[in-house]
C-alpha cells in the first residue's frame, strides 16, 4: 500500500511539473506568423483590465492581432533571460519595470526601438509624463516606452482626520509632523496616525526628500550615509512614540477598520480599498515640507519592451508600435485598474478625471512629485529592504548594523555582476 501512495505520488508530481511546463510554454507561441505575444506581469485584477484592453484593440480590427499573456512576475523575470538566449520562444513585445532597463541593456536582452520611432511621431517625449519618458532612454538609444507611472501615495480616513487632525489637508499635504501630532491624540482611543506599509516606497520617497542618492557614481551603491540614517530615525521615533501601527499589526486591516488615520499605499491599491465600508480620500505621500515643489512621490513604470530576437521580423515590430501607439491614446481601461498612464492623452478623458488618482498628473507641480529612482543595480536595494523592511524600525537590529549589512550586500551583488 505504502508502495502504491509513493507511486501515485511521483506519478502526480510528473503530471502536475508537465502540465505547468506546457501550460508555460504554450502561450509563447503565436496561432499565426499575424500574431503579436504580449508578455506582461499582470496577473491580479489588473490582469483583467489589461485583457479588456487587448480586447478593444483586437475589435478594431488590425492586420495583426495581439495575444495577452500574463504571468507571474518573479517567475517572468527569472524566464526573461533564459528566453532571450535560447533564441526561441521570445515574445514580439515585453512589459518590464523601468529600473531594469539599464541592466537589460547591459546584459544584451533588449532591442532598440530607434529604427522605427520615425514611423511614429506621436510616440515622443512630449506626449508623455516626463519622469516616466526620460528613464526608458538611455545610451542615446530608446529602449523603452511608458505604459504608466505607478505611484505610492496615501489614502486617509476622512472621518478621523476630521476628529484628530482637521486642517492637515488645507494644502493636499500631510507632513510628518501633522502625522505625529494627530497619532499623539489619537493614540489614547486606540487608532494609529501612520500605518507603516510597503517600506522600500515610504523609505525611498523620504531618502528622496532628504537628498538622498542611491549611487555617486553610477556603480556602487551608495546607502551607509546620514541621509539614510535621518530617514530611519524619523520612522522610528513615530514608532517609539506609539503612533505608528507596530509589530505584528495588519496595516491594512487596521485602515478597513476605521483604526487607523493615513494608510500610505499604491495606487494599485485603490479598488480593493473601495471595496471597503471606509469614507475615505487619497492625497500625496507623507511630506517633510509642506512646500509642493519639494514633494517626492515615489513611483515606477511599466515599460513597453523588446526583448532581442536574432532575426527581428520588421513588419511585426511596426505593427507591434502600431498596438502600443493605439494604447497611447486609449488607456482609460488601464486607469480603471487604478493605474495612471503615462501618455499625457489621459488627463483630457472625463472618464478618468473623476477617478481618485488623477490628481498626480493635472498639475505640472503634481507631475514633477513623481520620482522614479533609477540606478542600474535597483534590484540589489529592493530585495533588501522587502526582505528586511522594518526591522530596524522595529528594534530588530540597529540602524548602523542594517544599513552596514545593506550596502554591504547590494556592493557584494554589485562586484559579482562586474565579474561576470
Amino acid at each position: 500500500m505504502k508502495k502504491l501512495h509513493i507511486f501515485l505520488v511521483i506519478a502526480a508530481t510528473f503530471f502536475l511539473s508537465f502540465f505547468v511546463t506546457d501550460a508555460f510554454n504554450s502561450p509563447v507561441q503565436a496561432k499565426s506568423t499575424k500574431e503579436i505575444v504580449f508578455w506582461n506581469p499582470f496577473t491580479g485584477p489588473d490582469g483583467t483590465n489589461m485583457q479588456k484592453l487587448v480586447n478593444q484593440y483586437n475589435k478594431t480590427n488590425p492586420e495583426y492581432k495581439v495575444k495577452n499573456v500574463s504571468l507571474q512576475e518573479t517567475e517572468m523575470y527569472s524566464k526573461i533571460p533564459t528566453i532571450v538566449n535560447s533564441r526561441k520562444g521570445i515574445p514580439d513585445l515585453q512589459i518590464v519595470h523601468v529600473e531594469r532597463i539599464k541592466d537589460y541593456v547591459h546584459n544584451g536582452l533588449l532591442d532598440s526601438y530607434n529604427p522605427y520611432l520615425s514611423k511614429f511621431p506621436k510616440i515622443k517625449g512630449g506626449n508623455y509624463v516626463a519622469e516616466a519618458w526620460k528613464d526608458g532612454y538611455y545610451q542615446d538609444k530608446r529602449y523603452g516606452i511608458p505604459l504608466d507611472i505607478h505611484t505610492t501615495f496615501m489614502y486617509y480616513n476622512k472621518d478621523l482626520l476630521k476628529k484628530y487632525s482637521p486642517h492637515a489637508l488645507d494644502d493636499n499635504i500631510v507632513t510628518f509632523k501633522e502625522i505625529e501630532e494627530a497619532g499623539l491624540k489619537s493614540k489614547k482611543d486606540g487608532v494609529v496616525s501612520l500605518g507603516l506599509t510597503w517600506w522600500k516606497p515610504n523609505f525611498l520617497s523620504l531618502y528622496g526628500q532628504l537628498g538622498g542618492k542611491l549611487t555617486k557614481n553610477g556603480k556602487d551603491p551608495y546607502f551607509d550615509n546620514k541621509t539614510s540614517k535621518k530617514a530611519i530615525k524619523i520612522y522610528k521615533d513615530l514608532h517609539d512614540e506609539g503612533v505608528t501601527s507596530q509589530d505584528g499589526q495588519d496595516p491594512m486591516q487596521l485602515f478597513l477598520t476605521n483604526k487607523e488615520i493615513f494608510h500610505p499605499e499604491g495606487i494599485w491599491m485603490n479598488n480593493q480599498i473601495k471595496e471597503g465600508n471606509i469614507n475615505y480620500g487619497v492625497t500625496n505621500a507623507p511630506q517633510l515640507s509642506s512646500d509642493p515643489k519639494k514633494m517626492v512621490n515615489w513611483s515606477s513604470s511599466h515599460q513597453f519592451v523588446l526583448l532581442k530576437q536574432p532575426k527581428r521580423d520588421k513588419a511585426k515590430t511596426v505593427a507591434t508600435l502600431k498596438f502600443i501607439n493605439w494604447v497611447r491614446t486609449h488607456s482609460v481601461e488601464w486607469a480603471k485598474a487604478g493605474q495612471n498612464p503615462a501618455s499625457l492623452a489621459i488627463t483630457k478623458n472625463k472618464q478618468y478625471n473623476k477617478m481618485q488618482q488623477s490628481f498626480l498628473l493635472k498639475s505640472k507641480t503634481e507631475q514633477n512629485s513623481l520620482r522614479i529612482f533609477d540606478y542600474r543595480y535597483n534590484g540589489y536595494l529592493a530585495d533588501y529592504l522587502d526582505r528586511y523592511a522594518y526591522d530596524s524600525i522595529f528594534g530588530k537590529t540597529t540602524t548602523k548594523k542594517y544599513l552596514q549589512k545593506m550596502q554591504k550586500t547590494a556592493q557584494d551583488q554589485v562586484n559579482e555582476q562586474m565579474d561576470d
